[in-house]
């Protein structure tokens, strides 16, 4: 239609328009595909090089159309990318506080929720764990707040495991059934899996 608003009807604004209209068309396709490598790379863990290159042309797009939310959630992806596929914290934490940053402009609480919560990961392996604490928090506080349950109950065991880490078995314990009752009032029985496999490392309660 546009097209020939172009070429038939001598529209000036048409090109222009279908530019953007396929941009955004072209972004979107660009994150999902990207999404669905990534969820074949946690299948069979082989990087996919293609997998960063959707997520960054994603971004690029995104940025391009001024779409804040979409460039949010496109730069949080590549961070994604360099953490559980590389393993390159270093390299994860520019496009992870990139992802924070555009989301809060862009009153996209998910996108911020998933974004601390891997800041906090990364701080959690860089030792520091005060700051961990607090990005993992902030994480579960905007998922409570936005009614996301399952990624609550995710974000606990989270927290949980952190818990644990730092010697706080009681807490560990604590936050644990907390998610546990989270996980099965919102039917995350795959997170229910976790919450069972992390509490069966924790060291038996003495009598």
């Amino acid at each position: 239609m546009l097209y020939e608003r172009a070429v038939f009807n001598g529209d000036p604004t048409a090109v222009e328009t279908a530019q953007r209209d396929l941009d955004g068309v072209e972004a979107d396709l660009a994150l999902a595909r990207g999404r669905i490598l990534h969820a074949r790379f946690l299948a069979n863990r082989r990087e996919d090089q293609g997998e960063l290159t959707l997520f960054e042309r994603a971004a690029e797009l995104y940025g391009g159309l001024g779409d804040v939310r979409g460039e949010a959630e496109s730069w949080f992806w590549v961070g994604i990318f360099h953490q559980v596929v590389r393993d390159d914290n270093a390299t994860a934490l520019p496009a992870l506080e990139r992802s924070y940053q555009l989301a809060e402009q862009a009153d996209d609480r998910l996108t911020r929720s998933y974004a601390v919560r891997h800041l906090g990961f990364a701080a959690q392996a860089d030792g520091d764990r005060d700051l961990a604490r607090d990005r993992l928090t902030e994480s579960v506080r905007l998922r409570q707040e936005i009614g996301f349950a399952p990624g609550v109950a995710a974000g606990l065991l989270a927290l949980a495991e952190l818990a644990a880490e730092s010697g706080d078995v009681p807490g560990a314990r604590t936050l644990l059934a907390q998610a546990d009752v989270v996980a099965q009032a919102s039917g995350a029985a795959g997170t229910q899996v976790w919450i069972a496999a992390a509490r069966d490392e924790l060291p038996p309660v003495e009598s």
